[in-house]
């Protein structure tokens, strides 16, 4: 038996704040959301995928977030990034290693989320 890979991360969010999930996943992550299937459209929740990169945000009634635990998400422009979500009110706070940037912010329920510089391009001979 051979783990393959992760289909999605689930994150949790409060009841009712599924434009607040769209305005952060979707509009300035560029993250489409996806529409939930029908058995579990009634549970609240948005879900946001493009290609093999899968956020589910899953409404629970004791809401906590998680301010730790975290996905962590490569990006093709992370100043750019962290420029818009800074414009939009939200923290980018650089958490670089000597050959890793990057940083991490807060949706808008306070669940961390961790963005990266995608590797260099390796050249070919």
């Amino acid at each position: 038996m051979t783990i393959l890979g992760i289909d999605h991360v689930q994150l949790a969010m409060p009841a009712g704040r599924e434009d607040d999930a769209r305005r952060f996943y979707g509009e300035l992550l560029g993250i489409p959301e996806r529409p939930k299937p029908a058995e579990l459209a009634g549970r609240g929740g948005a879900w946001f995928e493009s290609g093999a990169v899968k956020i589910h945000l899953g409404v629970e009634k004791e809401f906590s977030p998680a301010r730790k635990a975290h996905p962590a998400l490569v990006v093709e422009d992370l100043e750019a990034l962290a420029t818009k979500l800074r414009a939009a009110g939200f923290e980018a706070v650089d958490a670089s290693l000597p050959d890793q940037p990057r940083f991490f912010s807060f949706d808008p329920f306070g669940n961390r989320v961790e963005f990266m510089a995608a590797p260099p391009r390796l050249e070919r001979e």
